[in-house]
């Protein structure tokens, strides 16, 4: 399977996972214009996407989607009720749409979906895995609370885009008012390092070979600084070949990745 990541931060985030023949994208939220030029940059004509779907209904995560919907009406939108409703309202995208249930299974072309529940401040956020033989992806960020279905998606991983927002020390330092710190640091806000780094010390993914950290606060995290704390808890779980690295906001990702922690 191939992952592509278009954009990852507070500004904006999209990727897309291909398997066989078929190609989905995860979440609109940057420029449309913006996101077609990464896109193409890493091979993904966006006329070809079998479906794109959507974690939560957030501006940073849709904001792209009326204009795409009207350069390309026939690729097929997937969300949750609650969700589709939220951004219909917000998009005034109220056609193409096919709804499923949290916790629901389904196949889009060469790809098995499966989707969980994550707690954070929407009207109802998803995490998915993605499969496709013995391969696997995880994908959940925008969360501020480690579950069980999280714990038993990510443990299944061969690739994880997992979130690790901000340094709780940063966070509690930065200028930030009061209500602010305390919503991302919430159980439904968003995940810390340390966070991250418990999940997958507690964890252990045995298949698990990529971690890609994902959603990280300009302002309240370091790149250097998130990759030190999980690598730190992926030494101690004896995951000493994991492969760790940061997405950015500015900058796209590709990559190809197989069973058994393979990678190309």
């Amino acid at each position: 399977m191939r992952l592509s990541v278009f954009a990852s931060g507070s500004k904006g985030n999209s990727l897309a996972v291909q398997g066989g023949s078929t190609t989905l994208v995860v979440d609109l939220g940057l420029s449309c214009r913006e996101l077609e030029r990464r896109m193409a940059f890493c091979g993904v004509e966006p006329g070809s996407i079998d479906a794109v779907l959507f974690t939560h209904d957030h501006s940073d995560h849709c904001c792209a989607l009326e204009k795409f919907h009207s350069r390309h009406p026939h690729v097929p939108l997937f969300a949750t009720d609650g969700t589709a409703g939220a951004i219909a309202m917000r998009t005034k995208v109220e056609d193409g749409w096919t709804a499923f249930e949290t916790g629901g299974e389904f196949e889009i072309g060469d790809i098995a979906v499966e989707t969980f529940s994550v707690p954070h401040d929407a009207a109802d956020p998803v995490g998915y895995l993605f499969s496709r033989g013995d391969e696997s992806l995880f994908v959940a960020t925008d969360f501020g609370t480690v579950t069980e279905p999280v714990r038993q998606a990510f443990g299944r991983a061969c690739c994880a885009v997992l979130e690790s927002n901000h340094d709780s020390e940063l966070l509690a330092r930065s200028e930030r008012p009061p209500a602010l710190k305390q919503r991302i640091a919430g159980r439904s806000g968003h995940l810390s390092n340390d966070d991250a780094a418990e999940l997958l010390r507690s964890v252990r993914p045995r298949r698990l070979g990529m971690l890609f950290l994902a959603h990280l606060s300009g302002e309240c995290n370091e790149p250097r600084l998130a990759v030190r704390t999980v690598r730190a808890a992926a030494e101690a779980a004896g995951m000493r070949d994991l492969r760790i690295e940061p997405l950015s906001q500015d900058c796209t990702m590709c990559c190809e990745f197989a069973a058994g922690g393979e990678k190309t």
